[in-house]
């Protein structure tokens, strides 16, 4: 495949999430139901999909999660990070553009996702309908991320503008 390089489009997300006991924890399109916290939000709290979400709307000049999917839209309460990728992608989708890949990398204590990295990345391709890569560290115990506050994630994002048929 040829890619014309003026039809390419990087953008970068990040989003940041509060632990707390009693939410199930969800984390790169996975559950994770022997955590015994969960990240707190408007919807399933899924930083790494959210991130993901930030970096393809900015590449595509579309916004960025909070405008896209705003906490005054009941639709979207308790949504799973997968729905809101999927949900992205079609969105890309309608502005003719089309993602080429993405990773994302999860900070923070909480879950543990070595074991589960590679099926977080299938799930999470399969949403966006491209390759994303999956990849996790911690932040050595250091600040509100190290004392397990909270979770966050970076992603980025590579879109082309899609070929006309």
């Amino acid at each position: 495949m040829t890619i014309d390089p003026s039809g390419l489009r990087t953008g970068i997300g990040t989003d940041v999430h509060a632990l707390r006991e009693g939410v199930e924890m969800h984390c790169a399109g996975l559950h994770f139901p022997d955590e015994p916290v969960g990240l707190a939000g408007h919807s399933d709290g899924d930083v790494a999909a959210h991130a993901l979400c930030d970096a393809l709307l900015g590449a595509a000049g579309l916004g960025d999660m909070g405008s896209n999917y705003g906490t005054r839209e009941p639709r979207w309460s308790g949504a799973s990070g997968v729905s809101f990728l999927a949900e992205t992608a079609r969105r890309l989708a309608s502005a003719g553009w089309r993602p080429v890949n993405a990773g994302v990398q999860v900070i923070g204590q909480h879950p543990r996702m070595t074991a589960r990295r590679a099926e977080a990345e299938r799930v999470l391709s399969e949403a966006l309908g491209a390759p994303v890569s999956v990849s996790a560290t911690t932040t050595d115990r250091l600040g509100a991320l190290g004392r397990g506050e909270g979770v966050a994630a970076v992603a980025t994002a590579l879109i082309v503008r899609a070929q006309r048929e």
